[in-house]
């Protein structure tokens, strides 16, 4: 089934004023466009990634309060949900925060959410591919004995969803479905079941270093970021949506909640069925919890079975989202031109490009031997991510302070205020809380774009005013 037209952008001025790029006739029958629950899976799919699985541990060194991090995380999630569905409603572009920035503030800052977004995306690809051997090495010991075995294993993660993309939208939402399904049974297993056994003593101190209190969940929920990136999924992806106004934001606010809810119950479990000691050098978590439920391990071999579906299955809604916002950016001159070309209903180059740097990053982690590598590859994917939050919020709040009625609702423009300067707050939070070393690191990515916006803007100028 080929795609139809999607609408324009309605009332907007400007930059944005265009087309949706995603037209009828690119894909054939290869390309799908997704309904309301092949967006609800894209979006909880992502979510429910790899980093539930892995984040326990992460988190475990600061002690319990870092549940209350996963709390207000929570509530912030939940605010930009219901931005980016709103924003999606009156922008229903494949896209994202690109689109909506590029509306408000023009190309340069436009260029800069697509550009951020797209670190985010083939950083958080190395990440969660780190995270899958962890689980792996359950499966199969051996993989664990030396870093070169673990290096080709994380490549092998990231190759195969790439492969599933290139086959074609149709088959990224079937894989989607599928893996959203898998790994919800060991998680609700754990989140439900965990709590009958539960013990109180497995918790360990509430605060387990020398930090404030603020500053120890400022810095656990910098980590725990890593676990929500994907609340932006369907808008991303919009064009790939039927009806988009109206399933995004649907899709967006479902996805996030359902998420929040087995998050928080299920870390939770986990935090009082493995020892505090032992869950702080556990490589796989969810593995260990499920053993001390019903002992042996039997049970954890399953669960690491499950956790490796559901970081491929995350792999795969990111290798698309990778693709996506690039896609758009090109389609408008900001990125070059080789990124706007689709085959079967996925751009191309956009995904190779991304899994072939998500291998670097992976080769260079592993060859130079650093310690906690899924730590510093969560903590630059925090920076980067919070630089298109940061940007689509403040367009929201534009629209909403420009008094443009054809950009938001005007009946709902209190709630919209509201969560929209929640959604700021909570972003700009979250850069606070990464750190100096992954701001700095964040920082070179971005200013290493600027070079590249500075020639793309050059040979638009040029192609739109040829030399006499």
């Amino acid at each position: 089934m080929t795609s139809t037209a999607a609408p324009t952008t309605t009332g907007a001025t400007g930059p944005a004023a265009v087309t949706d790029p995603t037209v009828a006739g690119d894909g054939g029958p290869h390309a799908r466009r997704f309904g309301l629950p092949v967006a609800f899976c894209l979006v909880m799919g992502n979510i429910i990634g790899g980093g539930i699985f892995l984040l326990p541990a992460s988190v475990a060194p600061f002690g319990t309060i870092s549940l209350v991090a996963f709390a207000v995380l929570t509530l912030g999630a939940i605010a930009l949900a219901l931005v980016f569905g709103r924003l999606a409603e009156r922008h229903p572009r494949t896209g994202g925060p690109y689109v909506y920035v590029r509306a408000a503030f023009g190309d340069f800052a436009g260029f800069l959410a697509a550009y951020s977004y797209w670190i985010t995306t083939w950083v958080s690809n190395a990440a969660l591919a780190v995270a899958a051997v962890g689980y792996l090495t359950v499966l199969f010991p051996g993989i664990g004995d030396h870093k070169w075995s673990m290096c080709l294993a994380a490549l092998a993660v990231q190759w195969l969803p790439a492969l599933a993309n290139l086959a074609g939208t149709r088959y990224v939402g079937a894989v989607q479905v599928v893996a959203t399904v898998l790994k919800l049974a060991p998680l609700l297993l754990v989140a439900v079941g965990g709590l009958f056994f539960f013990d109180p003593a497995n918790l360990g101190p509430f605060r387990a270093t020398d930090q404030s209190a603020v500053g120890a969940v400022s810095a656990s929920a910098a980590i725990l970021l890593f676990s929500y990136l994907g609340v932006e999924s369907a808008a991303v992806s919009a064009g790939e949506v039927r009806d988009p106004a109206r399933n995004v934001g649907r899709a967006t606010v479902l996805g996030t909640a359902g998420a929040a809810t087995v998050y928080l119950l299920g870390t939770l479990a986990v935090f009082g069925l493995v020892s505090h000691d032992a869950l702080v050098s556990s490589q796989a978590p969810f593995s260990d919890a499920v053993n001390a439920m019903f002992g042996g391990t039997w049970g954890g071999t399953l669960v690491a079975c499950a956790a490796v579906v559901s970081m491929v299955g995350a792999l795969n809604g990111w290798t698309l989202l990778s693709a996506q916002t690039p896609y758009a950016a090109a389609k408008d001159g900001l990125f070059p031109k080789v990124f706007a070309a689709k085959r079967r209903g996925v751009p191309v180059a956009g995904v190779l490009v991304t899994v072939v740097l998500a291998s670097g990053l992976t080769v260079y982690n592993y060859t130079a031997g650093s310690e906690g590598v899924f730590e510093v590859l969560v903590l630059v994917t925090t920076f980067t991510a919070t630089v298109p939050y940061l940007l689509s919020t403040a367009a929201q709040l534009y629209f909403l302070a420009s008094g443009r009625a054809e950009e938001v609702s005007r009946g709902r423009l209190v709630r919209d205020a509201t969560m929209a300067c929640l959604a700021f707050g909570f972003s700009m939070w979250l850069v606070a809380g990464s750190g100096h070393a992954a701001v700095y690191q964040g920082v070179l990515f971005l200013f290493a774009g600027v070079l590249v916006h500075a020639l793309m803007a050059a040979r638009r100028r040029t192609s739109d005013h040829p030399a006499r």
